[in-house]
């Protein structure tokens, strides 16, 4: 447990991750001084800028003009980007942990949460006067400042009405009670629905904000994903029979036999604890639509393969990887563990593992099919 002792000392300022749980998550903002000391920018603002010119990232320009406020989507032209104004714009940058692996590596350093909630790492590149305004998350956030610096205003304020006609969700009022001006290494954590307002307060150059976010689905989103769930994973046998069935004078009105055949239809669904925790790996792990996986061009052999995974494999930055007692589950898809759980367990919390010549064959022949589907590569690779 050295790498997590690392992690709570690095990011937690302080406190240890029991604490911060115990005190903070889901409860109370904290402002965290230094919460990376020395911290290095993830990328050159030029770097990121290219990335929101590529189509398979996703991306928004926010521009205010005195009261008014414009979004535009990407991907952007460069011309585009190289004609912004001199201040007051903010471009957001998704999913930066797909395509920086830096930024994967910062995302790792939350893994004292379960990765079932993390979501992803987002990037707010801010001219001076940059922000997105007013408003508050349905989800916890930690707020990493890179360079530049951000002034902070945070309110635990009870009305969370929003402004009409902006193409933005920014409240109607923000009360503060509380201002912190963001440095590198500095880092603010927010609950949900914590109204919070960033502004980019240096006079020249830009202001980067990394935002680790959470997975918060409504509880319809639950419910929907599963009724789907169950009808993709479902086939029932039988069919709509009542050879009781007797002549009627009142045809319109529904048979109460019928109503019997409807409800031992939907009897036969198997909707018990272990398939909704089946469901809730295979919800946890399933990847974005907009994630893309590429497997190797030219892969190598099976038997080669097992060679120079001895020297380890990790998983793709988009793999989602989970367990719980009884199965695996990777990218939406469950596997029941029938052997070298030790190993599937490190490679799932650690996101890469050495392979022994000792595993079971079937075992290496399942890391060998993610790695042809580009789910996993060599750590030496």
């Amino acid at each position: 447990m050295a790498l997590a002792s690392k992690h709570e000392q690095n990011v937690l300022g302080g406190l240890t991750a029991k604490q911060f749980m115990r005190e903070h998550w889901h409860k109370k903002w904290r402002y965290i001084q230094q919460a990376i000391p020395n911290f290095d920018e993830l990328a050159d603002v030029p770097a990121l800028l290219e990335l929101a010119c590529r189509a398979n990232v996703e991306s928004r320009l926010i521009l205010r003009d005195g009261k008014k406020w414009t979004m535009e989507r990407g991907p952007f032209k460069a011309a585009r980007l190289k004609k912004l104004p001199a201040r007051d714009w903010t471009l957001l940058i998704q999913g930066l942990n797909l395509h920086l692996p830096a930024a994967d590596t910062l995302l790792r350093r939350f893994d004292f949460l379960p990765q079932a909630r993390l979501d992803d790492v987002m990037v707010s590149i801010a001219a001076p006067g940059g922000g997105v305004g007013p408003h508050f998350d349905s989800y916890d956030v930690f707020l990493l400042q890179g360079i530049g610096t951000r002034r902070w205003n945070v309110s635990e304020q009870t009305d969370l009405s929003l402004q009409d006609g902006v193409p933005l969700k920014i409240l109607k009022k923000m009360l503060p009670e509380a201002q912190f001006d963001l440095t590198a290494g500095d880092m603010l954590y927010l609950p949900p629905h914590v109204a919070h307002d960033g502004v980019a307060v240096q006079t020249e150059g830009f202001c980067t904000t990394y935002s680790i976010g959470f997975r918060a689905p409504t509880h319809q989103e639950i419910a929907d994903t599963f009724l789907q769930w169950l009808t993709d994973t479902t086939e029932l046998d039988g069919r709509l029979a009542d050879p009781d069935l007797v002549a009627t004078d009142r045809p319109a009105k529904i048979p109460a036999s019928y109503v019997r055949e409807v409800e031992r239809a939907i009897a036969k669904l198997e909707i018990n604890r272990a398939t909704i925790a089946q469901f809730a790996g295979c919800f946890a792990t399933e990847p974005k639509p907009s994630v893309v996986f590429e497997g190797p061009d030219e892969p190598v052999s099976r038997s080669k393969f097992a060679k120079l995974a001895a020297a380890g494999v990790r998983l793709d930055a988009g793999t989602l990887c989970g367990y719980d007692d009884l199965h695996l589950y990777v990218n939406g898809d469950p596997f029941v563990l029938m052997g070298d759980a030790p190993f599937w367990h490190e490679l799932a919390d650690r996101r890469e593992a050495k392979v022994p010549s000792s595993l079971d064959p079937q075992t290496v022949d399942a890391l060998y099919t993610w790695y042809e589907d580009g789910w996993l590569h060599f750590v030496n690779g």
